[in-house]
């Protein structure tokens, strides 16, 4: 990396490591509870997407039959149903998973992270996807 891509970097500093006074030791509670939460929520994600993408592809493949069957344009729309199963059964879990909220569970991560962002702002920092904080320089009052 040269000093031009350092110097365009951000700034990412890690409370954790660092010898403070008594002031700061609330941001670095703070961070080590953030950053274990959004680590305790990445196997359930990881969960989450795959069961996701399985029902996905699923769903796309008996679609697929489904369209090409010279039968369906034959029948009624619910006879065709009823000659392909796994389209119907995989539309209805996909479906059923978005009522579910599994929209909400694959990106839960990323919802947390730029909610504490939102708050963050207020006090001149930020935080990364793993829930490091980033202190902001202070603006300059004239």
């Amino acid at each position: 990396m040269n000093s031009l891509e350092q110097a365009e970097a951000p700034r990412v500093v890690s409370l954790m490591p660092t010898v403070v006074s008594g002031n700061c030791q609330d941001l670095k509670a703070f961070e080590r509870r953030l950053t274990e939460y959004i680590h305790c929520l990445q196997p359930a994600t990881g969960r989450w997407r795959m069961l996701l993408i399985v029902v996905s592809v699923c769903t796309a493949t008996g679609a697929w039959n489904w369209l090409i069957d010279p039968e369906t344009q034959k029948v009624s729309f619910f006879t065709s149903l009823w000659n392909h199963p796994f389209f119907t059964i995989s539309c209805i879990t996909l479906i059923g998973l978005f009522f579910a909220g599994i929209h909400k569970r694959v990106v839960a991560p990323s919802i947390i992270a730029a909610r504490c962002r939102t708050v963050l702002a207020e006090y001149n920092m930020s935080c990364d996807d793993t829930g490091k904080l980033i202190l902001k320089p202070r603006p300059h009052v004239q």
